[in-house]
């Protein structure tokens, strides 16, 4: 646990002091605001019921969580390789799972953070309308096991190459895949259509987030797909480690 702990705070700490980081929260905290004025102070949102503002902040900032943890997961491993810096961490005593654990819980600690920032819209929200704290206290929790879930996908991509631009396409095309799946479920024939759907990142496992409806199902997906998807880092990190 000391070498996952010292391995997280380096890496939260490269989030906090660079350019990157504070890019990428600014970029998603002025999309979500800009998009959530639209949805909730716009021309039309005097014909919206309260909660349905809250469903749509909780779809469109899902989107956002979503491209923000793609963009802070995919460097993780292939930047270390790219400076051959990963080799400092592949001859000490640290293991591959705690090298990706630490990584991974950085990136997830750094993603919840702006998250949580956007936590005054929905409050907003409850000035002048009637939401509950259980649907919006739902809805980020089936942000943070989504963003959970994508960064897993981000690590997995980043370990299997040196370059980061090509770690980033590739943790894109596997999220973009997972979340086209519900589409592609809704037009196949039975019973692909039930795997497809099964499968999506996106659709059936986030609305009831959306809405407030808590699952165990749905929940137990994302930590499904977590865990899958760091296994399968290890796994590639373990590959390389005897090339």
């Amino acid at each position: 646990m000391r070498a996952v702990r010292v391995i997280f705070r380096r890496e939260l700490g490269a989030y906090l002091t660079s350019t990157m980081g504070y890019v990428v929260a600014a970029v998603m905290l002025l999309l979500d605001g800009l998009l959530f004025y639209g949805q909730a102070l716009g021309p039309a949102a005097g014909e919206r019921l309260s909660t349905d503002v809250l469903t749509r902040f909780f779809f469109t900032t899902s989107g956002l969580v979503a491209i923000a943890a793609v963009v802070l997961s995919t460097r993780l491993l292939a930047e270390e390789r790219q400076l051959e810096t990963l080799v400092l961490l592949n001859t000490s005593p640290v293991k591959d799972t705690q090298i990706v654990v630490g990584k991974f819980l950085s990136a997830l600690a750094f993603l919840t953070v702006i998250t949580s920032l956007t936590v005054y819209m929905p409050l907003m929200i409850m000035v002048n309308g009637k939401v509950s704290f259980g649907q919006v206290g739902v809805g980020y929790l089936g942000l943070v096991l989504l963003g959970s879930a994508v960064i897993a996908i981000g690590v997995f991509a980043s370990s299997l190459t040196r370059h980061p631009l090509l770690a980033a396409f590739l943790g894109a095309a596997f999220v973009g895949i997972m979340f086209l799946f519900w589409p592609l479920g809704l037009v196949i024939p039975y019973p692909l259509s039930v795997v497809f759907q099964g499968l999506a990142i996106h659709g059936r496992h986030f609305t009831g987030f959306e809405v407030g409806v808590l699952q165990l199902k749905d929940v137990v997906y994302y930590l499904a797909v977590t865990y899958f998807f760091l296994l399968m880092a290890t796994k590639a990190m373990e590959a390389k480690r005897w090339e």
